[in-house]
Formats: structure tokens, sequence, C-alpha cells
């Protein structure tokens, strides 16, 4: 299965080598999921999932990670566009290529938080969660506040 996908300037690689991980977490520093996030975390994070840059020639301008066990469940994380590259269809063609990937298919759960992009997301099948209660969590607020 193919792991470049173009589309005119832009390109959707998988390959981890391609990835700007110091654009990524530049990015990531300042979205509202994960606010002051250490350089090393994001890299762990990255060598640890299924990964889709977003290009525009050669500068990255997007991303999307999965963490799955390509069985059972997998859980969407760290989805973005830049500003500058908004308005262009770039997240939902990178939803797409995510959704299309044949390590992806026919899990039991593929789940994903967000505060505000829940109308792009339900465009690819997402929906809330049917049985919250069966639902739990350990939320830890400030997990880099101990790292500084």
């Amino acid at each position: 299965m193919a792991s470049e996908f173009r589309r005119g300037v832009y390109l959707i690689t998988m390959d981890k080598a391609r990835l700007d991980v110091g654009a990524i977490h530049a990015f990531l520093t300042r979205s509202y999921w994960s606010p002051g996030v250490p350089l090393g975390i994001v890299a762990t994070a990255i060598e640890h999932s299924l990964c889709f840059g977003l290009f525009c020639e050669e500068r990255q301008v997007g991303f999307a990670r999965v963490v799955t066990d390509q069985a059972t469940f997998a859980y969407l994380a760290d989805v973005y566009v830049l500003e500058t590259h908004r308005g262009r269809g770039l997240s939902k063609w990178l939803l797409e290529v995510v959704r299309s990937r044949a390590e992806l298919q026919n899990l039991r759960r593929f789940m994903l938080a967000t505060r505000d992009a829940h109308e792009l997301y339900r465009q690819f099948g997402f929906k809330e969660v049917a049985l919250p209660a069966r639902l739990m969590e350990i939320l830890n607020p400030d997990p880099y506040g101990s790292l500084a």
C-alpha cells in the first residue's frame, strides 16, 4: 500500500524520516491539547505511532498520528494543519488518507478527543461515545510540570 499521497503542491507521507519533529513540536506546544509538551515526548510519541506528515513542497504544514495495535484499537491524535494552509480541504484529505489505511480497517474501536472539530470528524464516521459510562481514564492535567 502506498505510503505517499500527492495533491498538487501537497504531499502526505508516512515516512517518519521526513517528518520535521521541530515543526510538529512547535505547533503542539501552542495547541490546546498539549501546551508545553517537551520535544522528547513528541519524538517518543512519533516513534511509537503511525504518522502522517503533510507537506507543502518541502515544508511541513500538517500532521496526524495514530496510536494503534493495528488489530482492535486505534486512537487518533495530534491532528493539525497550519493556519496559513487551512480552507483548502487539507484536513479532510489528511483524514481520508488516515481512514483508508489497511492497518486501520476492521478495528473494534477507533477513538479521538476534540474540543472543537466534531463536524469534521463526523464526516469520517466518528460519533460521540455510545456508552460513556463504560469508559474510564486517568487524567493528569499537568503531565509536563514534573519534567521542568
